[in-house]
């Protein structure tokens, strides 16, 4: 099914369903250039996989052309009224057709910490995938109600393995799962397609495989 808009009660978001019009629920994170096409196309891959997936904008209609712009957009994010679009999502999912009582969370760069957030915010989170996710956010992972997947590469330097680990290991801590995955030669945005100077296919592919499987065990 082709995807469209709809209006989460806070803000716009993309949603794709599957075939059947059902599924477990995802909610996806976008990197700080915004609400863009790839962004829409990890949605349009959960539902191809059978989720039932939703893409905050959390930019309100604004998106970054260039690395200046992204990064004033990020910059300018409310946490607060960020916090309000992810929780608006997750309830938005159960009215798309999403089945279960649990649902995921997936987010890329700045997307992965607040997918992160996203969990730690509404007890209905059974599973978050965090692709390279950086950002001064502090959530508190004694709110985790599932595992947590944790994907970096050795090259980088924004969200570096040292500092994701530091996360797994304060996620530990708290008394919850999380697992870290480094991939040797990758750098920040390896699962990002639509940029090919840090795109790796190879660990796009098993990245994807792993966190299809985490939602797959807990959703």
């Amino acid at each position: 099914m082709a995807g469209q808009m709809i209006d989460t009660g806070t803000t716009q978001a993309y949603v794709a369903k599957p075939a059947s019009g059902s599924g477990p629920g995802v909610v996806v994170v976008q990197e700080f250039w915004g609400l863009v096409p790839h962004i829409k196309d990890i949605c349009d891959r959960l539902a191809n996989e059978g989720y039932v997936a939703v893409a905050p904008d959390l930019y309100h209609g604004k998106v970054g052309t260039n690395f200046g712009e992204a990064r004033q957009l990020m910059e300018g994010l409310n946490a607060d009224q960020a916090g309000k679009d992810l929780t608006s999502a997750i309830s938005a999912l159960k009215s798309q057709g999403a089945t279960g009582t649990k649902v995921g969370t997936i987010g890329f760069c700045m997307g992965g910490k607040l997918a992160l957030v996203a969990a730690t915010l509404s007890s209905n989170v059974g599973a978050c995938a965090d692709f390279y996710g950086g950002g001064p956010a502090q959530p508190d992972y004694s709110k985790l109600q599932g595992p947590v997947l944790m994907l970096v590469g050795d090259q980088d330097k924004i969200a570096s393995p040292d500092d994701l680990g530091k996360q797994r290991d304060a996620i530990k801590a708290a008394g919850k799962q999380a697992e870290l995955v480094v991939y040797p030669g990758c750098d920040h945005g390896f699962n990002n397609d639509t940029r090919p100077e840090v795109y790796k296919a190879d660990a796009a592919k098993d990245a994807w495989g792993k966190a299809i499987a985490l939602f797959k065990a807990n959703l």
